[in-house]
């Protein structure tokens, strides 16, 4: 886990997003939402998630946010770099969420759906924007900036793995298993929208535990 997350997750299991976000942001390891760079991360975020990072213009952007375009370029020199941020602060949000959730879960198997909940939460935008462009525009990144992201995103899988392990899940390979749960997971963005009726993300997590720890 991010430097300093492992320690938060234990002594801070029971914060709200918008708390947890706090205590990352004082820590430094997250950009403040409400300063100007966190903004324009925060619009960014949505606009890549809604059109994609291609059709996105830094124009676009900097009109959402009420700055010229050129202000952008204070912050960041290219496009890319504001993607590659992105990436980056919702992985190291995602991490400290999850590893929060999971400390309280008891058994392995409430671990492991506690991993699933979290995930969808991520993906359906519960939290934060911008979790589904990790999948979605991963060939967008450079080289340099896929090896800065991964780098989190091994921290965030580390604790996955975990949970799939303990928990026993069908398969035995528990790579093997994460990669069908990521597949299962991050398809729903095109399927699923959260609503006050009708089956909620916890409802959708027990169905999907149901099928991979029965």
């Amino acid at each position: 886990m991010h430097k300093g997350t492992t320690s938060l997750a234990r002594q801070q299991q029971n914060l709200s997003p918008q708390q947890l976000i706090g205590e990352l942001v004082e820590r430094g390891e997250l950009t403040d939402p409400g300063s100007p760079r966190g903004r324009l991360l925060n619009v960014a975020a949505r606009q890549f998630e809604q059109k994609g990072f291609a059709r996105t213009t830094v124009r676009d952007i900097a009109t959402e946010v009420g700055i010229l375009s050129g202000s952008i370029f204070h912050h960041f020199a290219s496009k890319e770099q504001i993607l590659c941020a992105v990436m980056r602060e919702v992985t190291i949000f995602a991490s400290a969420r999850m590893h929060s959730a999971v400390q309280e879960a008891e058994s392995p198997r409430d671990k492991l759906r506690a991993c699933i909940q979290s995930e969808l939460e991520a993906i359906h935008a519960q939290a934060v924007p911008g979790f589904s462009i990790l999948v979605l525009e991963w060939r967008s990144l450079s080289k340099e900036s896929r090896k800065e992201v991964l780098r989190l995103r091994d921290e965030y899988e580390h604790i996955w793995l975990g949970a799939i392990r303990a928990a026993s899940c069908r398969g035995g390979d528990a790579a093997l298993v994460r990669r069908l749960l990521v597949g299962a997971l991050s398809h729903t963005y095109s399927w699923f929208k959260p609503r006050g009726k009708g089956l909620s993300i916890a409802d959708l997590a027990d169905r999907i535990l149901l099928i991979f720890a029965p």
